[in-house]
């Protein structure tokens, strides 16, 4: 069976069930979800496109070989993205070095939060958008257990089960750490290079 003979509404459960019989299944799989997650490992911070290449193929690779341990009763998207996130830091494992930022769109929205009397001189609630210079300065010096869910939630527009379960974090603990990695980044970012939304 050729790929284009399984619906794009099939659900990704519908074509793991499928995958496991037949490898077509399984380029659908590849297909939906290649663009997403190189998108994230680079935002994680893996970004010569040759690396990202050997990353992903890891993922799949890695997805492939455990796709009968993957439990149907669960998300699969939550389940491929904690491999991919496993293997960027594996990738950086190997190399021994740093990760080298994140990479972010110039255009793309920060998000909307709340800074109280402790992050800045006057409460108030604003929608701002930040260079994405300024904003990769701002994530490169932010805590991996503050960034990590950061970027999960507002560029990858994740929930926070799935966040919890990419993470392997307790669901309780996710949004107390986006709510303390919001506050850190308010710090981070000068006010200067702050621009209101229109």
């Amino acid at each position: 069976m050729s790929p284009e003979l399984y619906p794009n509404d099939m659900t990704d459960r519908d074509i793991v069930a499928a995958a496991r019989k037949t490898p077509d299944a399984f380029a659908v799989l590849v297909a939906r979800y290649e663009a997403k997650l190189d998108r994230y490992i680079m935002r994680l911070g893996v970004r010569r496109p040759e690396d990202r290449e050997d990353v992903l193929q890891e993922i799949f690779i890695k997805v492939y070989r455990n796709l009968n341990s993957y439990d149907a009763d669960l998300s699969f998207s939550s389940w491929i993205y904690r491999i991919a996130h496993n293997e960027a830091i594996t990738f950086y494992r190997k190399l021994s070095v740093r990760p080298e930022g994140h990479q972010i769109d110039d255009g793309d929205e920060l998000f909307s939060w709340l800074l109280d009397s402790e992050v800045a001189s006057a409460e108030r609630l604003f929608d701002e958008t930040v260079s994405s210079a300024v904003l990769h300065k701002a994530l490169q010096a932010l805590e991996p257990k503050y960034r990590d869910p950061i970027i999960l939630r507002y560029f990858e527009y994740r929930e926070y089960d799935e966040i919890s379960d990419i993470l392997k974090i307790p669901i309780g603990s996710v949004g107390t750490l986006i709510h303390r990695g919001k506050k850190r980044l308010a710090e981070l970012i000068p006010q200067t290079h702050i621009s209101p939304t229109p």
